[in-house]
């Protein structure tokens, strides 16, 4: 019987094992069928793992180049192998396999489960930053494909809720040829970006200048837009009608925003946050960063590279 996620890890230990080796020619289909012996003994998904196993070796620079394009802070010798070779296995099916077999949202749920198995402790954030930036290049292929009924239902649940909007900023610095970025740190562990509430009638480039001012007290200057992000929150407050917490959507546009590296001071009584710091780009992955954020961060990155 076939198990596709247990195929996928052999495939995955098979290009570990190619790939620590020097990639030698003529080694990957014999490495593969001693991993099949040993850990699937039996299996009928032999020519499912061979063709994978095969076709993700023939693109490796195709697949190299496209990493290193959706994350341009970490280049392809700094990853580590297994994040490395799960990148190109889960980069393989996201571009290249059929969407009916595999659908792109499992292209990436695979590739993050195997990281979450095989990798390290930010190892699943990384994969689902990198793989889910170019998800978003395609255009988010599928999306839509699965549980229409529910997901109409839900937008119509959100279209109703009131919307606060912010400004945010990857905030940035160079020195000495390096590339810096002040984080803020929260208080559930993770690293984010700094942004505040814009105001009804607001220009919402002002806006972000003056919150970055009063949360990480440092002066910004606006280059471009990055992105935008939204999610939903709860009041306090109650609603009367319900007894339950209010619910409201939360719209957040990012944007690149310059200054000199220096003195960062936390706004004092900042509810939910309690630290913040430079980063040099490098050192991001290392980082405790939300789903969402590391892609807006990565492509803000890949932006500042270029210039």
């Amino acid at each position: 019987m076939a198990n596709r996620h247990l195929s996928r890890s052999i495939v995955l230990q098979t290009l570990f094992e190619w790939d620590f080796n020097g990639q030698p020619e003529n080694t990957l289909e014999d490495t593969l069928k001693r991993n099949i012996e040993e850990f699937a003994p039996g299996t009928s998904d032999a020519d499912f793992m061979r063709t994978l196993s095969v076709n993700i070796a023939s693109r490796t620079k195709t697949l190299d180049d496209i990493i290193e394009k959706a994350a341009p802070a970490w280049p392809i010798d700094r990853i580590a192998a297994v994040d490395r070779n799960i990148l190109r296995l889960g980069l393989f099916e996201l571009l290249f396999a059929d969407r009916l077999e595999v659908p792109p949202k499992v292209a990436i749920n695979e590739a993050i489960e195997l990281a979450k198995s095989f990798g390290g402790e930010n190892s699943g954030k990384f994969v689902n930053g990198v793989l889910g930036a170019v998800y978003k290049e395609l255009g988010e292929p599928g999306k839509d494909d699965t549980s229409k009924s529910k997901h109409s239902k839900d937008l119509e649940d959100i279209s109703k809720m009131p919307v606060e909007r912010l400004g945010g900023a990857i905030v940035y610095a160079r020195k000495d040829e390096q590339l810096y970025l002040a984080l803020v740190h929260d208080i559930f562990g993770h690293w984010t970006l700094s942004k505040g509430r814009i105001e009804e009638g607001e220009d919402e480039e002002e806006a972000t200048v003056r919150e970055i001012k009063e949360e990480i007290g440092i002066d910004v200057v606006i280059k471009e837009k990055v992105g935008e992000n939204e999610y939903t929150a709860s009041r306090p407050r109650e609603n009367a009608e319900t007894g339950e917490r209010e619910k409201y959507r939360k719209h957040v546009s990012y944007f690149l925003a310059e200054t000199e590296l220096g003195g960062l001071k936390l706004e004092e009584g900042k509810g939910g946050l309690d630290d913040c710091r430079w980063f040099r780009a490098v050192e991001i992955i290392d980082l405790n960063i939300y789903d969402d954020i590391l892609p807006i961060i990565t492509k803000a990155i890949g932006i500042l590279l270029k210039k």
